[in-house]
């Protein structure tokens, strides 16, 4: 990921409202010179409006947003400098690939636009960056749902913006291409040299291409910061449910010790004192003989695939779907057979807080 630290965009208490529902509610954040920042959370969470502000497809109730020191909000949305793509490529059809890229420089006023040959080294140069050299006779129709994503991207960097904003841009793709597309966003980008807000509910995804996440939930932001960082320390559970599968059990702190069903351990740096959550990671747990210690289990179910293995376990009259990685089967594990488990990374949380 790069390193940046110039500070770009700053975006300052900004609300927002539709009727009576508070779609963004205070929001500040800030994001560095050239820096990708991703926007995480559920549906309803804020993220898309708080984009559709920064492009000026939203005006908010109030607050301030200043990019490179300008006051951007009083900007009209032309001398922004944005480009925008949308989940659903909103391309022209009648348009071919080339014209579709051209569209932003050919619409410009006539002091401002550039020479029809300007706009064609342009559209070639686009082409040969998003990989779809030979392509720009074509039509969207004639492209895979993958080629129209990037003919969009093209399009939103052919205006040689300051900011790129991505709106689920992905949404509309199956899984595979998905993943194929998100290293070449982020080497895109990198290429680019344009600070890139982009809005996913898809945490693999954020975490996967951001140099930040900043996390929202119900029109406001519940955590900033590096992918690992907001992954290895979420600020409440709902972070830690949202970013990953979790199991959650009831526990006790007393001193430096946590106590969970009959399990006894050491308490994680920070704990927290009295009732607890407990959460862990299905596949951060490590498995042992009925009679060591840890969580008194039974196996209910097995499932492998390949290295990968799902163990339905009964602890505490509650099924668990627990996840084992090896070349082997973890020693003692079968259904209807009794073991131990141990979480390895617990998190604790006072008891009672809203996942």
């Amino acid at each position: 990921m790069n390193q940046v630290s110039e500070t770009s965009l700053e975006i300052s208490g900004i609300t927002k409202s539709f009727g009576r529902f508070p779609a963004l509610n205070g929001v500040s954040l800030q994001a560095r010179d050239k820096e990708f920042l991703a926007l995480l959370g559920p549906s309803g969470s804020g993220k898309t409006t708080l984009l559709r502000v920064l492009a000026g497809l939203e005006k908010p109730d109030a607050g301030e947003v200043r990019f490179g020191g300008e006051d951007f909000l009083s900007l009209p949305v032309r001398r922004r400098q944005v480009g925008m793509v949308f989940q659903h490529y909103a391309l022209f059809r009648h348009m071919t690939v080339a014209q579709n890229i051209a569209f932003g420089l050919t619409v410009r006023p006539r002091k401002e636009r550039p020479s029809k040959s300007d706009v064609a080294d342009r559209v070639a140069d686009l082409l040969s960056l998003v990989q779809l050299e030979g392509l720009g006779k074509r039509y969207p129709a004639q492209l895979s749902g993958g080629q129209r994503q990037r003919v969009a991207l093209a399009r939103a960097l052919a205006i040689e913006p300051r900011m790129l904003l991505l709106d689920e841009p992905f949404g509309a793709l199956d899984a595979q291409v998905r993943r194929e597309l998100r290293r070449w966003l982020r080497d895109l980008h990198d290429r680019a040299g344009v600070t890139t807000v982009f809005v996913t509910h898809d945490q693999e995804e954020a975490l996967d291409l951001a140099d930040r996440v900043a996390i929202m939930r119900n029109g406001e932001l519940i955590q900033l910061g590096a992918p690992n960082e907001v992954y290895e320390n979420p600020a409440d559970p709902f972070i830690y449910d949202f970013l990953g599968a979790a199991c959650q059990m009831k526990g006790v702190v007393a001193g430096d010790r946590l106590t969970v069903a009959d399990w006894e351990t050491k308490a994680p740096p920070g704990a927290p004192q009295g009732a607890v959550d407990v959460y862990f990671r299905p596949d951060e747990v490590a498995f042992g003989p009925g009679d060591g210690r840890g969580l008194a289990a039974e196996v209910k179910a097995v499932a492998q695939r390949g290295p990968d293995v799902r163990i339905e376990c009964l602890i505490e009259g509650r099924i668990f779907e627990l996840e084992a990685h090896g070349p082997t089967m973890p020693k003692g594990v079968a259904p209807g057979l009794s073991l131990r488990i141990q979480p390895l990374r617990p998190r604790v949380y006072p008891a009672g807080v809203q996942a």
